[in-house]
């Protein structure tokens, strides 16, 4: 649907101005998703850590000519092509706009709140009313203060239902979401710990989620939750009720029994005076409280029992994350199956070019035709194509009689099959080289055999990197700090063991002005992978100068001889101001310059072209601990006096830092010029003083095997591992060659299967060890975690008196790394 500039400029009451007239369609908050520039309006949004008007210029040369602003930038408020639109706030500007487009809607919108659930049940929906409705829902987790409006504004002339989730984390945020909203039928999840720190207590919580639901004609929730009533009660809602019961047969949906088989739960339940059933493909707890929320919506809307029988045991897992993962023929897949439609693709192609950019492999798109969208097939694939185009696809391969039908609108490399096998079964699945392959289609397709059949496969031992994990820890951090305080994201070590190139391409992306590696070549691997952050290099060797020159890499600099042959290569070589960065000794006593040194070091500085001091720093030798606090403090003193001989000589502004992770906790007041942020960026607190981190790295693998051992035997090598009773045992593909200490055997260390602790039984074998399972219902092939949610890394480090850092970097490479975003 499109708007004209002057009825967007009416709706957010923009500043008078004589506004050329043209037609938007897009809104944009992220230029880095441009499509289409020509109907696009871009909000500059403010947060902590970025301001969208410093990117008006670029999104200018690209073709963007409609904006809304604070404020015009002076470098082109002497164009007269632009429209802009100028608002006291751009992101209450956003949600104005897609208030007044909600407006335009008299439908069923469905509002989804709670702690958890709220994608599951959205999209479990989705599947159960889609043969019955053309429905617009928020493309994956698009639930926040600009995720919302955009969200609303898919609401076209075609749409029958909305289905909309909202989360908040702070007080006050949910009454903006509800009025872009405007539900009329409203679910309430549940209510749990996530996003407690913004509130004083769950209570608080609650009241602030059901702030969503004010207006609503109807509200679902579960009627055996005491904290949902009485909040309820307490805010007099006048709304009707439809709140589920397992154990008052009063309420208006009583769940009367619940049976669980092997891969299955059949729910029983009584409603308006007659009774049924159903079963779902899933035996979780949160699966059936998930499954029993979206029943109460269709016996709401009037679907009858048999319908909803036959749906609900056709339901679908709902794919919650994007993964990265290794392919054939150094490609990479980026995994976004089970879910389809033009929305999310449009977000899943951002992903992909945003990582090819970097890289440099081509764009292959595998794509399955886009099912019951509402629009003419012909329409909806000149459309598909235009984004495909505008994106810069380098490849297509289509799957579907509708792509297929529909080829000519396509104009890159292209190939088309009618059928999943069909495609399986070509030569093409055999020749990828060096592509990045975004795999998205519809889950009637399966296309996960698809994902399957082009990851390099290794042993069934996998680390799972969560980026967004990443990134909420990196802005953890940030919100400590000054907007002015620079920071540099250690991603050495292989990235703590988690790879370093996705998480400097994320950090890269959310802004962070430095990364750090330890030696050279980890700097140009990131080099050739197309990371162009600076990069400081943390141990420079005598033999890899020429490296550090050729890939634009920044040395730290700790010694006079060091330094004197760093400057005399780069002499040779011609090379003048290259920028180093000056390591000084405060304390620590391991690498750096003393204080004494500093009267020398100056005059060499001084006297010299062909190096630059970019930044001086010093590190804490025990931030995280506050019995330490007066030797930080003498520390900080030390470098402060460093850094200020070292300026006196500089032409240019020295960045100082001093503060590592702990430092950044406990010690923010000397955050300087910038800060080095380590082990917490992977989630883990280094003083106890970072609450809310998560946790990045889940090491996990499968169950080989499991036997019945008799008490009077031995399990594994040197029969070590001795029995009490007689045991089932498995085998799990997991060895010290994997990063697993051998110090965890013979009880020491423990599993985690199906909720429950398994302990490691005799010595560790290189790929092999073996857990006791007496206790645990598990079966072969079932999921085993080594370190995460349930066992996280501080708790294996206290195992082994050591510190979490040599858990996570222990990590063998030859164990796949998965990356995901949620």
């Amino acid at each position: 649907m499109n708007y004209s500039i002057k009825e967007i400029a009416g709706i957010i009451k923009a500043q008078e101005s004589d506004w050329e007239e043209t037609t938007i369609s897009v809104l944009l908050t992220d230029s880095r998703s441009l499509t289409f520039p020509e109907e696009s309006l871009f909000f500059a949004l403010k947060t902590k850590q970025n301001d969208g008007h410093k990117y008006i210029s670029e999104l200018y040369k690209k073709g963007v000519r409609n904006f809304v602003v604070t404020h015009i930038p002076e470098t082109l408020a002497s164009h007269t092509d632009i429209n802009f639109l100028i608002v006291p706030d751009t992101l209450i500007a956003l949600q104005q706009l897609a208030a007044a487009h909600r407006k335009r809607f008299n439908i069923p919108i469905i509002g989804i709140a709670g702690s958890n659930g709220k994608t599951i049940v959205k999209e479990w929906l989705y599947q159960l009313l889609q043969p019955d409705y053309n429905i617009v829902r928020s493309p994956r987790s698009y639930n926040s203060q600009i995720g919302v409006p955009l969200s609303v504004w898919q609401l076209n002339e075609r749409s029958q239902i909305g289905i909309f989730e909202a989360g908040i984390s702070t007080r006050g945020e949910m009454d903006r979401l509800q009025s872009v909203l405007q539900p009329t039928i409203g679910i309430m999840t549940n209510i749990g710990d996530a996003h407690q720190d913004g509130f004083a207590s769950v209570q608080e919580k609650c009241f602030e989620k059901l702030g969503l639901f004010t207006q609503v004609d109807t509200l679902i929730y579960d009627g055996d939750s005491s904290i949902i009533i009485n909040c309820i009660e307490n805010m007099c809602m006048g709304t009707r009720d439809i709140a589920w019961s397992k154990r008052d047969r009063e309420r208006p949906l009583f769940i009367s029994k619940i049976e669980r088989h092997e891969n299955s739960t059949t729910i029983h339940y009584s409603f308006l005076l007659y009774d049924a059933s159903f079963t779902i493909p899933f035996i979780e707890e949160a699966s059936v409280e998930n499954a029993i929320h979206c029943l109460t919506v269709m016996l709401y809307m009037g679907i009858t029992p048999s319908v909803i029988a036959d749906r609900m045991a056709q339901l679908e897992p709902v794919a919650m994350r994007m993964e990265v993962k290794e392919g054939h023929n150094d490609c990479l897949i980026i995994n976004d199956t089970y879910n389809s439609d033009i929305n999310s693709l449009d977000i899943a192609l951002d992903f992909l070019v945003r990582r090819a950019a970097a890289s440099g492999m081509k764009k292959t798109l595998i794509l399955s035709d886009i099912l019951q969208s509402g629009m003419l097939t012909t329409t909806l694939y000149k459309k598909v194509a235009d984004i495909l185009s505008r994106k810069g696809i380098d490849r297509l391969i289509g799957i579907g009689r509708d792509l297929s039908a529909n080829a000519k609108l396509f104009k890159m490399k292209k190939e088309f099959y009618e059928t999943t096998q069909q495609f399986l079964f070509s030569k093409s699945i055999e020749h990828f080289n060096r592509e990045l392959i975004l795999i998205k289609g519809s889950r009637e397709f399966h296309f996960e055999v698809i994902s399957e059949t082009l990851e390099l496969k290794q042993h069934e031992t996998i680390l799972e990197v969560n980026l967004d994990a990443v990134v909420h820890n990196y802005n953890y951090y940030r919100q400590l700090l000054k907007p002015t305080t620079q920071m540099v994201c250690m991603v050495k070590a292989f990235g703590y063991g988690a790879g370093s190139y996705e998480l400097a391409k994320t950090l890269q992306e959310h802004g962070c002005e430095y990364l750090a590696v330890a030696v050279g070549d980890e700097g140009a691997e990131l080099r050739k992978a197309g990371i162009s952050t600076p990069i400081m290099v943390m141990n420079p060797e005598m033999n890899g100068f020429r490296t550090l020159f050729s890939y634009s890499l920044e040395p730290e600099i700790y010694s006079f001889r060091l330094l004197k042959a760093f400057m005399k290569e780069a002499e040779r070589l011609g090379i003048t101001n290259y920028p180093i960065h000056i390591k000084i000794d405060s304390g620590m006593h391991r690498l750096g310059f003393t204080e004494t040194d500093m009267e020398t070091l100056a005059e060499l500085l001084k006297n010299q072209n062909t190096v630059v001091c970019r930044s001086i720093f010093s590190h804490l030798a025990g931030s995280d601990e506050s019995r330490f606090d007066d030797f930080t403090r003498q520390q900080i003193e030390i470098f402060s006096r460093c850094a200020d001989s070292i300026q006196k000589v500089s032409p240019q502004r020295v960045i100082r830092h001093i503060l590592n992770t702990a430092g950044i906790a406990r010690f923010t007041d000397a955050q300087m010029d910038m800060v080095r942020l380590g082990i917490g960026l992977y989630g883990i607190s280094s003083s106890g003083a970072e609450q809310g981190l998560r946790p990045v790295s889940t090491l996990r693998t499968t169950i080989l095997q499991i036997k019945n051992v008799s008490v009077s035997e031995t399990v594994g090598y040197s029969r070590k591992g001795t029995l009490k009773r007689d045991s089932r045992i498995a085998a799990i593909p997991i060895g010290y060659a994997d990063g697993l200490d051998r110090r965890l055997g013979n009880r020491i260390g423990s599993v985690w299967i199906n909720g429950q602790l398994a302990p490691i039984v005799g010595n560790i074998c290189m790929d092999v060890c073996m857990v006791d399972v007496t206790d645990v219902e598990c079966q072969e092939g079932d999921r085993v975690e080594i370190f995460g949610e349930h066992l996280p890394v501080e708790q294996i480090a206290r195992q082994l008196d050591t510190i979490p850092y040599e858990i996570i970097a222990s990590v063998s490479t030859r164990v796949k790394r998965i990356y995901f975003r949620e």
